[in-house]
């Protein structure tokens, strides 16, 4: 029971991450199946692909975003409660249950998501792919980190930080 509960706590959030990846896909991939991309925005692409491997994969998804959210999946599992396990997916998020931390940017940081979302949605072509481009990878490793968490958590390997969730 505890790995259906991880699951399905863990499988709203990939469902999340994996229609950002399905819907920004096509698009990062314009410009480069048109070969309309110049010698300097191919550069610049590049480029942001690697800020993006850095600072998105990396630095947001592996160190912090990764590890806490398949850390809170667990934890819903081992700490059931019917509202934890049926809203378990948003639970992993942050978005209850958490320490005032979490929970501030839980809901702060779709806000600002949503904003840079509208924002790169009036640019055209290839500066929306371009940047698209380091958002799909950016996403895609942080899926891969999760899963690669989560599967060591259900292995038996304490996640590597704290669930974050309020004493008491």
């Amino acid at each position: 029971m505890r790995t259906l509960v991880a699951s399905w706590a863990l499988l709203g959030v990939l469902v999340l991450l994996g229609q950002a990846l399905w819907r920004l896909t096509p698009i990062a991939l314009e410009p480069i199946s048109t070969g309309t991309l110049t010698g300097g925005q191919w550069a610049l692409m590049i480029a942001w692909v690697l800020i993006s491997i850095y600072s998105e994969g990396y630095r947001g998804f592996h160190l912090r975003f990764s590890p806490r959210t398949a850390a809170r999946a667990l934890y819903v599992a081992d700490h059931p409660t019917l509202a934890r396990v049926l809203l378990a997916p948003a639970f992993c998020l942050g978005l209850f249950g958490a320490t005032r931390k979490v929970l501030i940017v839980a809901w702060g940081f779709p806000v600002i998501i949503l904003g840079l979302v509208l924002l790169v949605r009036t640019l055209s072509q290839p500066w929306r792919g371009i940047i698209d481009a380091g958002v799909v990878i950016g996403l895609g490793l942080g899926v891969l980190s999760l899963l690669w968490f989560f599967a060591r958590g259900l292995a038996g390997h304490a996640p590597p930080v704290d669930p974050q969730v309020p004493a008491g």
